[in-house]
């Protein structure tokens, strides 16, 4: 008689012999969702929303409406 080939420890195996399931890991995007939308973080990401669009309106045409206008006379 041949001799039995050794099975690997996958869904043929018997209950006994399979691998324990493991849990599988949420994606990089799954944990950064969590973490930007748990409550304990709440506080830093509207700071840091505030200031980006606060840097990003400063840095645009809309921050020359907030430069008074005497500072173009003086200039020129």
């Amino acid at each position: 008689m041949a001799p039995k080939r050794a099975q690997a420890a996958g869904a043929s195996a018997p209950p006994a012999v399979r691998a324990p399931a493991r849990p599988q890991q949420p994606s990089l995007f799954t944990r950064g969702y969590r973490f930007v939308t748990s409550p304990e973080t709440s506080s830093m990401v509207t700071s840091l929303a505030v200031f980006a669009v606060a840097v990003g309106v400063l840095h645009s045409s809309l921050a020359e409406a907030l430069v008074p206008a005497y500072v173009f006379q003086i200039s020129n």
